[in-house]
């Protein structure tokens, strides 16, 4: 036992003078021979977990750590890369110590639907649903969670489209269409609402591919190459499509730092956003992962200046400029003096504005809508909704006190543990929503007392 602690500090010692860049890493038995794969965002800090005296690798993996005697690594310029060569490598090798990467329904798989006018980009467990026919297959990948993070940041620089929408080139009601929240945060061009040509879109999606299929310093030199042939030829719009491009791809290892257009104060609401979404997403019974969160809740103090405010979580993070306020008219309207408190009908009518245009088509809404307040509020946004063409996919309202979730079309509140995080999500955008209202029902006071 003591030589093999011996063996493992000097594997340690090796893991550890690694270079701290993305890559991929090989585990070897006394042979030679590839016992395992695995991909790490900075190598040194992941393999020498393996190593260490206090390493827990699972029980399929633990027994790994006797036959291991050696290891070596791939450098990759991105974490994307590593993904795609532990994929590749995987399924050449067919390592002892890894699941198996069989086509079936079991690994997530990456669809680019090229037959389209303006291509999706999807993750699927079944690449060979019809709807995919023609489509470019990236996969099968060993992490679902991997992947949808790795997409989720490309789509940042490539603004791909990953809605099921059917967009047609030239449709007139493309120009009607109000596009969802990933346009104003710069996550797609939004071909819905015709803010981008087909040519246009196309040739970011080819960009994308090339950018998949290729090193990043590849990618970058094609790009620069492209932007200076767009200046040279006066097109200033497409060049600095190419420079935004070109400055995303240079700062892809730096999300740590890039909190544009997110609220700082409200960054740390909670543990871990994309473990709440996912818990979240499991508790409501959704088949697709929750992307977009918004809140609704209403001031007033005795009845008087009633407001609303709607706040808007997107990948499980507050973004400040799609927050919303509303002076409630129809309460006032009712009682010339302004002072009924009726926040059923408050609700109906932040419900009846904020989402009249996506009833009417023109808009898409929120994956999740959370009312704040019991089985009461939840109604009452459900009658507004009910007013509407069309329902929203998932509302749901959060009781104060029990913190109980009320679902739409479930007799019994949903409890969950104080710490369960999707739990911790929804109370963060309530809270939000609350201290927004609040602030703008205070401005109103102000406002009136001085006014007096």
């Amino acid at each position: 036992m003591a030589a093999d602690r011996d063996k493992l500090d000097a594997l340690l010692k090796k893991a550890r003078a690694l270079p701290k860049v993305p890559g991929v890493y090989l585990m070897k038995d006394a042979k030679g021979v590839v016992i395992y794969v695995g991909k790490a965002a900075v190598l040194p800090d992941r393999v020498s977990s393996y190593f260490v005296p206090s390493a827990d690798l699972g029980i399929k993996k633990q027994p790994m750590l006797e036959v291991i005697d050696d290891f070596e690594v791939l450098e990759c310029e991105t974490e994307w890369e590593a993904l795609l060569t532990e994929n590749r490598l995987i399924k050449d090798i067919h390592p002892r110590f890894n699941a198996r990467l069989i086509d079936d329904k079991t690994f997530p798989y990456l669809v680019i639907t090229l037959r389209d006018d303006f291509p999706g980009v999807f993750i699927t467990r079944d690449p060979n649903n019809p709807e995919y026919k023609g489509a470019k297959v990236y996969g099968p990948f060993t992490s679902v969670y991997a992947l949808r993070e790795a997409v989720q940041l490309l789509q940042r620089i490539f603004r791909f489209r990953t809605c099921t929408l059917d967009i047609v080139d030239g449709d007139p009601k493309n120009q009607h269409f109000r596009p969802c929240l990933l346009y104003p945060i710069k996550q797609c061009s939004a071909p819905c609402g015709a803010k981008i040509n087909k040519d246009n879109y196309r040739a970011d999606i080819q960009r994308f591919i090339r950018f998949l299929d290729s090193k990043r310093s590849v990618v970058l030199r094609e790009l620069r190459q492209e932007m200076e042939a767009a200046s040279k030829d006066l097109a200033y719009e497409k060049a600095a499509v190419l420079r935004d491009q070109i400055k995303a791809i240079e700062k892809l290892d730096d999300r740590g730092d890039r909190k544009d257009n997110w609220q700082p104060e409200t960054e740390s609401f909670y543990e871990d956003p994309r473990k709440g979404l996912e818990s979240l997403q499991r508790t409501l019974g959704l088949d697709k992962p929750i992307r977009c969160l918004e809140c609704i809740d209403i001031a007033h103090l005795h009845g008087g200046e009633t407001v609303g405010s709607k706040v808007c979580f997107v990948d499980g993070r507050p973004l400040k400029n799609e927050y919303r306020r509303y002076k409630i008219q129809s309460v006032a309207a009712n009682s010339p003096a302004g002072k009924i408190n009726d926040d059923y009908a408050s609700i109906r009518e932040v419900v009846s504005r904020r989402y009249r245009e996506a009833g009417a088509g023109n808009e898409l809404y929120p994956d999740v809508i959370v009312i704040d307040g019991g089985l009461g509020q939840l109604h009452a946004a459900q009658d507004a909704f009910n007013e509407l063409d069309i329902r929203p996919p998932m509302v749901i309202s959060l009781a104060k006190k029990e913190e109980l979730i009320y679902v739409q079309a479930k007799a019994e509140p949903i409890r969950l543990s104080r710490n369960n995080l999707g739990l911790k999500l929804v109370q963060a955008a309530r809270d939000e929503a609350h201290r927004f209202a609040q602030h703008y029902h205070h401005i109103l006071r102000r406002k009136k007392v001085i006014g007096e």
